[in-house]
């Protein structure tokens, strides 16, 4: 990961709603959560977490998968690690 990825990754984690969105994913785990759930736990309008959901994947956040008539959103765990790595290891080097 370089500057650039990091920094868009977190200015699109920047929003209340996204952070939201992405904590309830990262909570649920690996099998992801159906879109229509995280819209009443959220209480957003449709388009609104249409639009956020787009922003989180444009960065490699988190991914969808429809099964049958359900379409889920899944938290990419190796892309948040990549961050972690990269904060870890180029932001806070002079305090190893």
């Amino acid at each position: 990961m370089n500057i650039d990825d990091a920094a868009k990754i977190l200015k699109d984690l920047g929003y209340p709603t996204r952070l939201q969105v992405y904590k309830q994913l990262v909570k649920v785990g690996k099998k992801g959560v159906p879109v229509g759930e995280l819209q009443e736990k959220l209480g957003v309008p449709n388009s609104t977490l249409s639009h956020h959901l787009s922003a989180l994947i444009s960065v490699g956040l988190i991914r969808q998968n429809r099964i049958s008539r359900m379409l889920y959103c899944i938290p990419e765990y190796e892309r948040l690690n990549e961050l972690m790595m990269f904060l870890t290891d180029e932001c806070c080097i002079d305090e190893k």
